[in-house]
């Protein structure tokens, strides 16, 4: 039997279907036929490189490179560790300029064929000027290369360049487009580079477990007593010309987002890992206990929802772990070792590679908040270490802040402050909402007082168990239970942060 399934991608799937079936029998034979069919490996691009997107400025653009054919679950070499892809763009005024990460993207469409492996490079922009961009590519390969940046050129992929021509944004009201990245400018709060605008956040803070949905591939249910969100309330919010995936996929997801723009709110928060944690459903790589190996499929499907929320006029608050894995203590509270910890809460190769996975893929979204962890009992120096590393690494120089538990504020907030941190804001948290006016005072004054001023939001107000109300009249809703009361929450919660000087908040609805 003849065939080359390098060129035929729906040949390849199935075949690779076929080998992960014949090898979970471990029938050796068996592998060893469809080997023979299926071929040792796809064929490696001739580095040709397109262009896709809408050449606007603020818009997504994608460059993609042809480059060696890799399998995600690659291990010699890795595809994510052991090649570096960086692209430059310029602008030609000169002063312009962002060296972007790139990253393996499969076949180039995984989102929709759920492709593990294939030949496509992937680096995004959002430019922000109008006029003509120069790239070009940077390509090396080598043991852990993509974190080191040590490693030998690939002449076939490396310092391949050339331009395109970027038009202004045609877009207008809630879609972030028409109003540039969202940058902190030394001062409490944040602004939009295009329109000039302030911006006050208001919106979501809960459930952690946003992205524990079932339409993502990949996607499974560690813990019995919590299982994938379906979104199903919310399908009925999703609009004709809306994104889906995989044919009718994501629907409930994108009509969740849908929903909390139409009410005014413009921030939503998630884990983006708690392997370990609460919920325990939410990870990036192939398999939970793989962090050296992500899953380009369900990568893109995040995207969708991230994009799509970036049209919605949404701010993407990124909580990048839990407490039961941000180090080895299980947030202090034994000494077991946590096997889910990357590198044990150091900035190690895991946590390299985590970090650099999520700004290659969604930085280039315009309004995003990374915080280094929720509830986070990482050592000032891991704390300092990471956010470095995030800085020196993200293009766009997004706000980066820490939260952490109520009582530990002065703990973990006071090492942080002034010019010596690259954090620029914090992620509160109390028990009593009372508590939330003169706590944003502080942080708000000590932070400008120590020389860089703080953005200071407030993300989970109230207690753990109740958190904030839900609305008057909500089905189910025991009686006694809404404590605080809704006007309590806004006097205290809300504008007791706005009037503090506070970058605005996100209600917490809790665990009961």
């Amino acid at each position: 039997i003849s065939v080359k399934p390098a060129n035929d991608q729906k040949l390849m799937r199935l075949v690779e279907s076929d080998y992960k079936n014949v090898k979970s029998s471990q029938n050796e034979k068996k592998i060893s036929f469809v080997g023979k069919i299926f071929g040792s490996r796809g064929e490696s691009g001739s580095g040709a490189i397109s262009i896709h997107g809408e050449k606007r400025t603020w818009h997504k653009i994608v460059l993609d490179l042809k480059g060696p054919f890799a399998h995600e679950k690659d291990n010699k070499p890795n595809p994510f560790t052991d090649y570096r892809f960086d692209v430059t763009f310029k602008h030609e005024d000169g002063f312009s300029e962002f060296t972007v990460p790139g990253f393996f993207a499969a076949d180039g469409s995984a989102g929709e064929t759920s492709a593990e492996s294939g030949n496509i490079w992937r680096a995004i922009i959002a430019p922000d000027l109008p006029g003509k961009w120069f790239y070009q590519t940077h390509f090396i390969q080598g043991k852990n290369a993509a974190l080191t940046g040590v490693g030998d050129r690939v002449p076939q992929y490396d310092k391949r360049s050339g331009s395109f021509i970027v038009r202004k944004t045609n877009k207008s009201g809630r879609d972030l487009r028409g109003k540039g990245r969202l940058a902190y400018v030394g001062k409490n709060h944040l602004q939009y580079k295009e329109s000039g605008e302030w911006f006050v956040k208001a919106g979501a803070d809960a459930p952690e477990t946003f992205l524990g949905y079932k339409d993502f591939d990949g996607t499974v249910a560690n813990k019995t007593k919590v299982p994938l969100k379906t979104w199903k309330p919310h399908i009925k919010d999703w609009k004709k010309d809306d994104p889906t995936w995989k044919g009718s996929k994501g629907k409930g997801i994108i009509g969740a987002i849908n929903y909390l723009s139409s009410t005014g709110c413009n921030v939503f928060s998630f884990l983006t890992y708690n392997a370990g944690g609460d919920g325990d459903n939410v990870w990036p790589f192939v398999e939970r206990n793989d962090p050296l190996n992500y899953d380009c499929s369900k990568l893109d499907q995040w995207g969708i929802v991230f994009e799509h929320g970036t049209r919605k006029g949404m701010y993407l608050h990124f909580k990048m772990q839990e407490t039961e894995n941000d180090d080895l203590n299980r947030g202090g509270k034994t000494k077991a070792n946590v096997p889910t910890a990357l590198d044990g809460g150091d900035l190690g190769l895991e946590r390299k590679l985590y970090c650099r996975e999520l700004i290659a893929r969604f930085s280039h979204n315009l309004a995003i908040n990374w915080n280094l962890g929720e509830e986070n009992t990482q050592t000032v120096d891991q704390q300092r270490a990471m956010a470095r590393y995030i800085e020196d690494l993200d293009p766009y120089d997004h706000i980066i802040v820490v939260h952490t538990y109520p009582n530990q504020q002065d703990k973990v907030y006071a090492p942080l402050l002034g010019n010596g941190s690259v954090l620029s804001g914090a992620s509160l948290q109390n028990s009593n909402i009372r508590d939330c006016h003169h706590q944003v005072v502080k942080w708000t004054s000590r932070s400008t007082k120590a020389g860089k001023p703080w953005v200071v939001g407030f993300d989970e107000p109230g207690t753990a168990g109740e958190g904030m109300p839900a609305d008057p009249g909500y089905p189910g809703m025991p009686e006694g239970f809404n404590n605080p009361s809704v006007d309590d929450t806004r006097k205290f919660a809300l504008w007791g942060t706005l009037m503090a000087g506070g970058s605005g908040v996100e209600y917490y609805f809790g665990y009961k």
